[in-house]
């Protein structure tokens, strides 16, 4: 079950309903990569062969988006980048290679596909999705926010400039008379599509962004020597799997302070990356956040104080955190003082955290 664009709305008030309605606190630890720069030329064509691909990591296999099983088919990723773009080789093991949505746009999810969602920022607010099958069919979107939130923006319309992809197909696509080994998707996507102003210095030198992958597989069945997804009996599409890099939790993407972390390394050899403490701060905000969502559904109102949300201690590397709970005319916010960094995280109604 997906969350896309706006006409799904009643999709996306239950689903927001059901992720809400977890009493347990979070414990999703997002997973993390070190994407090294490289210097040799990488030829988009779907070929995961190229020398700068050699020297890149994979990334470790795909799991279900939701509940840790392990998928019926292997999904791995590497990563690099220039000054110029970010690269990424996508090997997806399929015994079936199928598409047949070619026009840009559509909603390629109602193929198999690859998605890749990027939050520079890490703020969750503007945001962007990129969704691409073997056909080579592109679909790319810009969220304001995530469809938590029912005052969010999704341009669909929009376009990354100057996006290079290629898919090559181990096997033969659409061709159900025999089994594939899968396919490969390779790409390049251009700094400059993330920029939010003309002077705007975007490139992440040493810096880290959230980033999560996807993969959505359907179970198919054939009617007239074609592919198309299998339906029950009561006539409906089965649902499809969802298996991700960095897992969810709950069976929703858009919800980008999970997401796996992308260090950028300025060196073209082996480098580390940690998770800054600051950022399981801002998780513990997130969970007071969720805690205070599903408070608000429940008694239509928004609690007054912490107790109403959580009975036990907050801690993160055992510092003990001191949230403020402070209430106003449009909603809330949740500030805390990060005993790290003496830095002020500020959680607000919608989402968005800022930093003071």
């Amino acid at each position: 079950m997906r969350l896309k664009i706006q006409w799904l709305t009643v999709v996306v008030g239950f689903l927001s309903v059901v992720s809400f309605s977890q009493s347990k606190k979070n414990t999703i630890i997002p997973k993390t990569y070190v994407a090294a720069k490289t210097t040799t030329p990488i030829v988009i064509d779907g070929d995961e062969t190229d020398e700068a691909w050699s020297k890149a990591d994979w990334t470790d296999l795909f799991e279900d988006i939701e509940n840790g099983i392990k998928p019926k088919y292997a999904t791995k990723v590497k990563m690099l980048w220039d000054e110029t773009n970010f690269y990424i080789v996508a090997k997806i093991e399929e015994p079936h290679v199928w598409a047949n949505l070619k026009q840009r746009d559509t909603i390629i999810f109602y193929n198999n596909d690859f998605e890749v969602f990027i939050d520079p920022d890490s703020d969750t607010f503007n945001y962007y999705e990129l969704e691409i099958n073997a056909l080579n069919t592109a679909w790319d979107l810009f969220l304001s926010k995530p469809y938590r939130e029912n005052d969010n923006v999704v341009l669909n319309d929009w376009n990354i400039p100057g996006l290079k992809s290629a898919v090559k197909i181990h096997g033969t696509l659409n061709n159900p008379n025999d089994i594939d080994q899968g396919w490969v998707l390779e790409m390049a996507i251009p700094w400059a599509s993330y920029k939010t102003s003309y002077f705007d210095k975007n490139v992440p030198i040493d810096k880290f962004w959230r980033v999560n992958f996807s993969r959505v597989n359907w179970q198919h069945s054939i009617a007239d020597g074609k592919y198309e997804r299998k339906k029950g009996a009561d006539g409906k599409f089965l649902p499809e799997y969802n298996w991700v890099w960095s897992p969810m939790g709950v069976i929703n993407m858009h919800e980008p302070e999970k997401w796996g972390y992308v260090y950028f390394s300025s060196k073209e050899g082996k480098d580390n990356f940690t998770i800054p403490q600051d950022e399981k701060v801002k998780w513990e905000l997130y969970n007071l956040y969720r805690f205070q969502k599903e408070y608000n559904q429940k008694h239509k109102v928004w609690a007054k104080s912490l107790a109403d949300l959580t009975k036990e201690p907050i801690s993160v590397e055992g510092k003990i955190l001191k949230p403020i709970l402070e209430n106003h005319s449009a909603g809330f916010n949740i500030s805390v003082k990060s005993p790290f960094s003496n830095q002020i995280f500020v959680i607000r109604q919608d989402g968005k955290i800022i930093q003071k």
